[in-house]
């Protein structure tokens, strides 16, 4: 069954990035639809060998310029990679998706001349992996103010505390560490960014247990004590840790943004092919009742808007006019509406839509992930009324 997604996303994008996407989803419907039941039945996360099959495919590598390895590709690229793979499965799309977003866009970003070099080829080939250290165990929201230090000692840096629902912690070689470096400077100048490699003394990692959620996506804890670290291991400048995570999570909501809506084009399609194929009272589908095409309706909408919205976002940022507003916006729109409309999508399907193997229940839970991740939608709020208040 053709996707109705694809309907929408051949008319936004270039013949060449469509084509690129038709290659990720395509692979996804090979490597990922399936094995992802039995994945999910054995508790597994995602497996090594996908993850080097996606390697190869140069999914790691997507925005990194030619020069390191990359593809030299663009936001664009990345959003449609989430969009392919996420239809099937978020948890799968995210490692790559995290790998780029919080890993491999900010060294690229703000990373110096050296630091690229000795890590973007291993990262654009997905053999060398990063993580980026932000949350932690009383610090969600307020991620400017980390309670994780870092404290100079001689020509060293010394940093303590704990990150947690750090993405990809299973795989990662190194974890970019948010730390407070100057509790008494002005807001936004109080932190910064150090690139700390996983097998550092001092350093150690926990996969978090329990997780219901993104559920074949390593999620850990990473535990830092008395981690010695010298002037060459920080990302940007001093006391610039602040900037450094805005500008990762602004490309980051944008990548949360079309894993909502791969959610949507799933459930999208998996309904409106349901209730024609659901035979009730007089013989006949249930997709007749409008109440049904209500649903549907809205599905459809929804996407479309989405995706448009989305992808006017990702040339925004490329030209670097997106603004924090504009890309929480959309992220807050997409996540809200799909998890809303997946809901009604299970009341129309019924009791079958709770089954594993039906595929909504694990949207269902996915789609909460995207209502927090890259910054609760409820704080996210906060920041976009910021220019509507009357000064």
């Amino acid at each position: 069954m053709a996707r109705r997604i694809d309907t929408y996303l051949a008319d936004l994008v270039s013949p060449e990035k469509f084509a690129f996407y038709e290659t990720v989803r395509d692979f996804g419907d090979a490597e990922v639809a399936p094995h992802l039941l039995h994945w999910e039945r054995e508790h597994q996360l995602v497996p090594d060998e996908c993850i080097k099959k996606m390697g190869e495919l140069g999914l790691f590598g997507l925005p990194i310029a030619e020069e390191f390895g990359g593809q030299g590709g663009d936001h664009t690229d990345l959003v449609l990679m989430g969009l392919a793979l996420g239809y099937h499965s978020q948890a799968v799309a995210i490692t790559p998706g995290a790998a780029i977003s919080l890993g491999a866009k900010p060294l690229q970003l703000c990373g110096s001349a050296a630091q690229k070099k000795a890590h973007l080829p291993a990262l654009a080939r997905g053999e060398r992996m990063f993580v980026f250290g932000l949350s932690e165990p009383g610090r969600g929201s307020d991620a400017a103010n980390p309670q994780v230090t870092a404290v100079r000692r001689g020509s060293h840096w010394v940093l303590n505390g704990e990150k947690c629902w750090s993405t990809n912690a299973r795989w990662a070689s190194h974890v970019i560490v948010h730390a407070l470096t100057s509790p008494d400077g002005p807001n936004g100048k109080r932190s910064t960014c150090f690139i700390v490699p996983m097998q550092q003394k001092g350093v150690f990692y926990q996969e978090m247990s329990g997780k219901k959620v993104w559920e074949q996506s390593s999620t850990g804890s990473i535990m830092l004590e008395n981690v010695e670290v010298g002037d060459d291991a920080i990302l940007g400048t001093e006391n610039d840790g602040f900037k450094v995570m805005v500008t990762t999570l602004n490309g980051g909501r944008l990548f949360i943004a079309s894993l909502a809506l791969a959610s949507l084009a799933f459930a999208l399609d998996k309904t409106r092919v349901y209730a024609e194929e659901r035979i009730q009272f007089d013989e006949k589908p249930i997709g007749r009742f409008q109440r049904v095409q209500d649903v549907v309706v809205d599905m459809d909408i929804a996407l479309e808007r989405g995706l448009t919205w989305l992808v006017h976002c990702c040339k925004l940022y490329e030209e670097n006019r997106l603004s924090r507003e504009q890309a929480a916006k959309v992220k807050v729109d997409c996540s809200r509406s799909a998890s809303d409309l997946l809901l009604l999508a299970m009341e129309v399907c019924g009791g079958v839509a709770c089954f594993d193997e039906f595929g909504l229940i694990r949207h269902h839970n996915d789609l909460f992930v995207t209502r927090v991740g890259e910054g609760s939608n409820f704080a996210l709020k906060d920041l976009i009324v910021r220019p509507l208040r009357a000064k």
